[in-house]
C-alpha cells in the first residue's frame, strides 16, 4: 500500500495530471471507493440543483439553477468520460478538483448564485 500523494502515473505517463486528468490520479491514490465517493458527491450536487430549480420562486431562477447545475454536471461527466477513455480528450477540467484559478472562480460564483436561489425559495 502506497502513501497518499505517492502515485506513479502522474510522472511522465499522463499529459496533464494536475488539470484534465486529475480524476485518474485520484483513482490511483484512493481506489474504487474514492472514485465512487467523488461521483456520488457530483450526483448529490446535481440532485440538489434540480430540487433548487423546482422550488425556485420564478422562472428565471429556475432556468438559472438548471443551467448552473447542468454546467457542473456535464463538466464532471465529460471529464470522467475522458479520463476513462470513453471520449476523446477535450481539455475540460473536473469541477472543484482541477488546478486553475479561473475555472474555480467561475464555478464558485455559480454555486453562490445557486445558493442565493435556494435561499430566495426558502423565504417565499
Amino acid at each position: 500500500m502506497q502513501d497518499f500523494g505517492q502515485s506513479k502515473q502522474k510522472y511522465l505517463y499522463l499529459p496533464e495530471p494536475h488539470n484534465d486528468f486529475i480524476f485518474s490520479v485520484l483513482a490511483e491514490e484512493l481506489g474504487f471507493v474514492g472514485c465512487f465517493i467523488v461521483i456520488l458527491l457530483f450526483a448529490i450536487f446535481i440532485w440538489r440543483g434540480v430540487i433548487i430549480a423546482m422550488k425556485a420562486p420564478d422562472m428565471f431562477g429556475s432556468l438559472l439553477a438548471v443551467g448552473i447545475t447542468t454546467l457542473v454536471g456535464l463538466q464532471a461527466i465529460i471529464n470522467i468520460a475522458v479520463v476513462t477513455g470513453s471520449m476523446p480528450v477535450t481539455g475540460m477540467p473536473l469541477p472543484f478538483f482541477s488546478y486553475g484559478g479561473t475555472a474555480l472562480i467561475i464555478l464558485l460564483c455559480g454555486v453562490g448564485v445557486l445558493l442565493n436561489i435556494s435561499r430566495a425559495s426558502s423565504k417565499a
